[in-house]
């Protein structure tokens, strides 16, 4: 099948899933209701809770749950074949990912905008919180200290994107102030904004930047301490001030990067030189751990991922304007995250074929590309193969539409980087939210003000970023945790949702639930096999963390499960009335 061909065949299908099954979902499982008390306007603050029109909060909510998620997972996921991939990515993102955002969202405005932790105590019961605090806080740690690095190495691999990046943060700051302060118009104003955004990517592709190593810290070390201290600035900062402005921003970009990318897979395709050239299945590729259930470990964001639970729960809650939005937020975000990825898929199975150079300095093409790259999982593994797969076979689709390919390599570096960034210091502000809670729980009052608590959140992630030395890389050693504990957090927010549907009675359940068996399954799979290898490895440390994890998520299950077999529509955890259906 060809590389359009398969495009315009996913794309559709996921416009008919938001029209169809989106909106039924929206209609008669959650019943939603314009005029139903939302925390943006309860709580409304000018710091956390904003109401927010809906395209500015997709713009948020899309850019801290993209990230390099979408793109690095199925950049390494497409080793087992574009098929396996592209299935998951499709079928994912409709009936599980798309279900999981939007429930996890729209059950949080239904609780004052509170986080899933505190939320899932209501809905099962109080024992899970604290386990549900464990793991939402390795989650997130983990993410702050390695998104750090991830930057850091997209600086190092394109130094052209170093510039634009930087400069999007005054263009942002001065965007919201123009449009919070001065009410000028905010279509128009992000217009202008995206417009110097670009020339700054042209600057940044003719003057990059290199970082040196300073006071015996190798660059990627010194990149991770300025990221960190930036996070630490943009989180407690009011999100009119930065968070919302840069992300409408990062959401125009968004689409100029996807209008690129769809034109460039036009353009290649009918310039007679795209084609797919890596195998549809390969079920054994050498060194790679079993595709049954690692598949749907290793492509996260691009079908379900449980940070997106934490990022509904922890800042869009706070921001949507009425219920009705939740279903664009939510939902539609999602299913524009399957877009991305599988553009990721076409860009590292087709782009990569039009010309590769490899280690030797030779320019290669067809599937010799495709195999050099991917010929086993420790090639392909590593973060920076990810990243290159991606912005390679992209910029080698976007240069048939006329752009010089060092400018293609800038816009997709600046657009992973930018993305990056937002999930950093998005997951960065949730954490200081779950420390908040945390500490407020414990009756540590002391704790959980805003400065106190985001410098225990960053102050932690800067200690596990920096244990193994100067590099910044310290993370790496948890980083086989991430995948299986970023889906298990999945599986445990559709339990939730499946509890808190049952409540209502009927067969609405059945929405969450049977995902929620299914990555309850593959990530429990994971973890035990996963389990083998740290023992086989005797690596001690991630033997036990991920023994604790294991055991919260079969103790959060048998939990829910019970809940689910013993629930009441009059349980105290289900509130009394419902928004009406609209």
């Amino acid at each position: 099948m060809g590389a359009l061909l398969v495009m315009i065949v996913v794309f559709l299908g996921f416009l008919i899933a938001y029209q169809g099954y989106g909106k039924f979902i929206g209609r008669k499982i959650y019943a939603l209701s314009k005029t139903a008390k939302v925390p943006a306007v309860e709580f409304e603050d000018g710091i956390d809770f904003v109401p927010t029109p809906k395209e500015v909060i997709f713009g948020h909510h899309y850019a801290s749950i993209a990230g390099t998620g979408p793109i690095v997972g199925p950049a390494i996921a497409v080793i087992w074949g574009w098929v396996p991939a592209l299935i998951w990515i499709f079928v994912g993102s409709i009936v599980m990912g798309g279900v999981h955002d939007f429930g996890s969202l729209i059950i949080s405005m239904r609780n004052q905008g509170k986080s899933i932790a505190e939320f899932s105590a209501k809905y099962i019961n109080s024992r899970i919180k604290f386990f549900f605090f464990v793991i939402v806080f390795l989650e997130l740690w983990l993410i702050i200290a390695i998104f750090g690095l991830v930057i850091a190495v997209i600086f190092m691999m394109f130094p052209g994107s170093v510039f634009p990046v930087w400069m999007e943060i005054p263009i942002a700051v001065l965007l919201g102030y123009l449009i919070y302060k001065k009410g000028r118009n905010i279509t128009s104003w992000s217009i202008y904004a995206v417009i110097a955004m670009y020339i700054t990517v042209i600057i940044g592709a003719w003057f990059p930047i290199k970082m040196p190593a300073i006071a015996g810290i190798p660059p990627t070390g010194v990149w991770t301490i300025i990221l960190l201290i930036y996070c630490f600035i943009a989180s407690v900062l009011p999100v009119t001030t930065l968070l919302q402005p840069r992300d409408y921003i990062n959401a125009h970009e968004l689409i100029i990067a996807l209008g690129l990318l769809v034109l460039g897979v036009f353009g290649a395709a009918f310039g007679g030189s795209l084609h797919i050239v890596a195998p549809a299945v390969r079920a054994a590729p050498a060194g790679a751990p079993p595709l049954w259930p690692f598949l749907f470990i290793t492509i996260a964001c691009g079908a379900i991922s449980g940070f997106h639970s934490l990022v509904s729960s922890g800042t869009s809650a706070k921001q949507v304007r009425n219920e009705e939005d939740a279903l664009f937020v939510g939902y539609g975000s999602m299913l524009m995250e399957g877009v991305l990825s599988t553009l990721v898929v076409i860009a590292t199975c087709a782009g990569i074929g039009m010309g590769y150079v490899n280690k030797a300095g030779q320019t290669i093409v067809g599937l010799a590309a495709w195999t050099d790259h991917y010929r086993t999982w420790a090639a392909a593994a590593g973060l920076t193969s990810k990243v290159s797969a991606f912005v390679i076979g992209s910029a080698n689709m976007i240069e048939s539409i006329g752009i010089p390919k060092v400018v293609a390599m800038v816009i997709m570096g600046v657009f992973v980087a930018s993305f990056a960034g937002t999930t950093m210091d998005t997951a960065t502000r949730i954490q200081r939210y779950v420390v908040s809670e945390l500490f407020g729980d414990l009756k540590m009052k002391f704790l959980t003000g805003k400065y106190i608590a985001t410098l225990i959140a960053v102050g932690t992630a800067m200690w596990l970023a920096f244990v193994s030395g100067a590099s910044g890389k310290g993370a790496l050693i948890l980083w086989p945790l991430f995948g299986a504990t970023n889906q298990t957090l999945a599986a445990l927010a559709l339990i939730v949702a499946t509890v808190y549907l049952k409540a209502k009675g009927g067969a609405k359940w059945l929405v969450p639930g049977v995902p929620a068996v299914f990555m309850t399954v593959m990530t429990t799979w994971a973890l035990v096999l996963n389990q083998t290898k740290f023992l086989h490895k005797n690596a001690t440390l991630l033997i036990v963390l991920n023994i604790v994890i294991l055991v919260i998520a079969l103790w959060i299950a048998i939990e829910g499960l019970i809940k689910f077999f013993t629930v009441k529509p009059e349980d105290k955890g289900t509130p009394a009335a419902e928004p009406a259906e609209v």
